[in-house]
C-alpha cells in the first residue's frame, strides 16, 4: 500500500511527535508498504522517511524545484519526484496515494489534508482520510467538523472516510 503522510519540516517543541513519527516510519517500513511524502530531509519529514528506510521501505518524496534549489532534499531516499510547485506536488502525492495520513504539522499540512478531505466527501477520492491525533492535536478540527453537520452544512456521509485516530494502533485498525 502507498501510504502518503502529511507534516511538517520542523520538529515541534513536543519529544512525542518524534516518537510517534519514528514509531509510524517503522511500521510503514517493516510491514512492506511504500512511504509517500513531502520529500525533505528536515524535522519530522526526515525523521519519517529514515525510520522508514530504516526498516527496509520503499521511500517516494515528492518535492518542488524551490526546495530542492534551498537544499532540502533527502539524497537517500528510495525515489524523489520534483515537481515545479505545490500544487503539482499536491496532485501527485494524491494520485500515488492509497491511504492518506495527516500527522501534527503546519498550515501546509492542513491545506494538503484539507484537500484531500474535501475529496473524499465528494466521493472522488475513495480513500482512509486519516488525521493523527496525537495527544489532541487536532481536537478543534474534529470540533469544526461536527459543527459543519450541526449547521448542516455537511453530513455524516459526506464524512464518511475522515477518521482521527490517537495512536499508531488507531492507524492500523483502519489500514488493515
Amino acid at each position: 500500500m502507498n501510504i502518503t503522510v502529511y507534516l511538517g519540516a520542523n520538529t515541534g517543541n513536543d519529544p512525542r511527535l518524534s516518537e510517534a513519527v519514528k514509531e509510524l516510519g517503522t511500521w510503514i517500513g517493516q510491514n512492506g508498504h511504500t512511504l509517500i511524502y513531502g520529500g525533505s530531509k528536515c524535522g519530522l519529514m526526515g525523521e519519517l522517511a529514515e525510520s522508514a528506510l530504516n526498516a527496509k521501505g520503499k521511500v517516494i518524496g515528492v518535492e518542488p524545484q524551490f526546495f530542492i534549489d534551498a537544499g532540502f532534499d533527502y539524497s537517500e531516499i528510495t525515489q524523489l519526484i520534483v515537481t515545479k510547485d505545490m500544487t503539482e506536488r499536491k496532485t501527485k502525492m494524491i494520485e500515488l496515494g492509497d491511504a492518506f495520513i495527516a500527522y501534527p504539522g503546519g498550515t501546509g499540512t492542513l491545506e494538503e489534508i484539507a484537500e484531500v478531505m474535501s475529496k473524499v466527501s465528494l466521493k472522488h477520492l475513495n480513500a482512509p482520510c486519516i488525521l493523527y491525533n496525537l495527544n489532541g492535536y487536532y481536537d478543534d478540527l474534529k470540533k469544526l467538523l461536527n459543527k459543519m453537520i450541526a449547521f448542516d452544512l455537511s453530513s455524516k456521509e459526506k464524512q464518511e472516510g475522515i477518521y482521527f485516530v490517537e495512536n499508531l494502533e488507531g492507524i492500523k485498525e483502519i489500514l488493515k
